[in-house]
């Protein structure tokens, strides 16, 4: 059983990754590097919540292997629409 206090370690975590995401979209960088920055964090934010909060890390492998191939296909797809919108 996990305990509370990784649970409130995480969303602390969760809650300053969001943070800093929106920091880098005033920070006047430029497209691609705020783009690619907002994505790596939102990658790894997602993998926390699905790890953590969806129980994923005491599922079976193949369960998370699934989850994996969906979320790198959300990826794709969010890399597609953002270069079309430039």
């Amino acid at each position: 059983m996990t305990s509370t206090k990784l649970y409130a370690a995480i969303y602390v975590v969760l809650f300053v990754m969001a943070t800093a995401q929106v920091l880098i979209e005033f920070a006047n960088l430029a497209y691609w590097v705020a783009f690619g920055v907002i994505i790596v964090l939102s990658f790894v934010k997602a993998l926390f919540v699905a790890g953590y909060y969806q129980h994923l890390l005491s599922e079976p492998r193949s369960v998370s292997f699934v989850m994996l191939i969906g979320l790198l296909a959300a990826l794709a797809l969010t890399l597609a629409a953002s270069y079309s919108i430039t």
